[in-house]
């Protein structure tokens, strides 16, 4: 034998492998759809949904298909795109590429929903190639126009308006992405925010077939509020307690960055300002690499004009040594979010201060090992 595969062949001969019913921890569920394939296209997979209940998700609508139907890796990017865009009254997008938002974008006064698009994309615009694309608003027609002009996975959203499904379905003008999926989504308010809000459990497959079963990432931070001004005490530094004050954009900017980084992948770092990720540092083994990597890939990547001057800065695990805040005060970020936790809280606090950087303490930590 060549080893070679005909990768139509074997997806169909696997398919029927996956049952129409499964009992999950005591739950049944129904199967949804025989998915194109899992995260490879080696790896058949189906979907499923709970038999007794209504959700984002579970409640997903095709409103168009492409090629083929959607995969796992889709559905997963599906779900971390609307995991960020929850979280905000104003119109929000996020841009997810495989498992990490390449880009997201908040919504500032007087701006339309394309402009948010274009802000979410241009954060890495191409990283954005092949992505999937979410909105927390009804998509209209000049914002799909704006999204028909890069090549997309899907777009998911929780209405569209009848004109910018024209747009999606035309392939004359728009070639480069005729084949985008276009879904609409269950009520995004039937996704769990904050801690205390009802959520199923997460259920995490490990090599050998054991499972560990682990409550769901959410958090404690309902409003700017929930993150105080940094303190720290050791024998070193004494008292110590943040007294730059972040401005109020950059308030918004602080909250809407933790908020995003709940959906990275850890060592996360996510940068934002006037409400537009600048640029998203992942999966780092330290955290200093992922501040100088999430700076090196605004320099590489961002097609705007914007500088780092005046940014916010969210960090999903405290900051052990002062080296990190350095490292983002030096690029020109001058305010910046991260648990407490570490020996070291003063000294951090102390240097913030000296470098004129605001810095909040969140009340937990937020890695996702996905």
């Amino acid at each position: 034998m060549s080893g070679k595969i005909d990768r139509n062949t074997y997806l169909t001969a696997n398919i029927g492998d996956f049952p129409d019913e499964i009992v999950v921890c005591g739950r049944r569920y129904i199967k949804k759809d025989d998915l194109r394939y899992g995260t490879n296209p080696h790896q058949p997979a189906a979907f499923y949904r709970p038999a007794d209940d209504h959700g984002a998700l579970m409640d997903l609508e095709v409103l168009k298909t492409g090629k083929n139907g959607l995969s796992q890796t889709n559905l997963e990017d599906i779900s971390g795109a609307l995991n960020i865009v929850k979280y905000f009254a104003e119109p929000a997008c996020a841009v997810m590429k495989h498992v990490n938002p390449s880009g997201a974008a908040v919504g500032l006064p007087g701006e339309t929903l394309r402009q948010v698009f274009v802000k979410a994309r241009d954060c890495d615009a191409r990283a954005a190639f092949g992505s999937v694309i979410a909105f927390n608003r009804k998509v209209d027609k000049d914002t799909a126009a704006a999204i028909m002009e890069l090549f997309a996975e899907c777009v998911v959203a929780p209405d569209f308006d009848a004109d910018a499904l024209e747009v999606f379905n035309d392939s004359v003008t728009y070639k480069v992405n005729k084949q985008l999926r276009v879904l609409k989504c269950g009520a995004l308010d039937t996704l769990p925010k904050f801690v205390g809000d009802p959520a199923v459990n997460t259920i995490k497959v490990l090599g050998d077939g054991s499972l560990v079963v682990a409550a769901p990432l959410l958090t404690h931070v309902r409003s700017f509020a929930d993150l105080p001004a940094a303190t720290g005490e050791n024998k070193a530094c004494g008292a110590q307690v943040s007294t730059v004050e972040p401005t109020d954009q950059q308030a918004k900017d602080l909250l809407a960055a933790w908020y995003i980084n709940i959906s990275v992948r850890s060592n996360g770092v996510v940068i934002v300002k006037n409400g537009q990720t600048l640029s998203v540092g992942t999966g780092e083994q330290d955290r200093v690499g992922a501040v100088e990597q999430a700076i090196e890939k605004f320099k590489q990547k961002f097609t705007g004009d914007v500088t780092l001057d005046g940014a916010a800065m969210s960090s999903d695990g405290f900051f052990p040594f002062p080296d990190a805040l350095e490292v983002a005060a030096a690029a020109g970020i001058r305010a910046v979010v991260s648990p407490a936790g570490s020996l070291k809280d003063a000294d951090v606090v102390k240097r913030a201060n000296e470098l004129g950087v605001a810095l909040r303490h969140a009340p937990e930590r937020i890695f996702s090992h996905h």
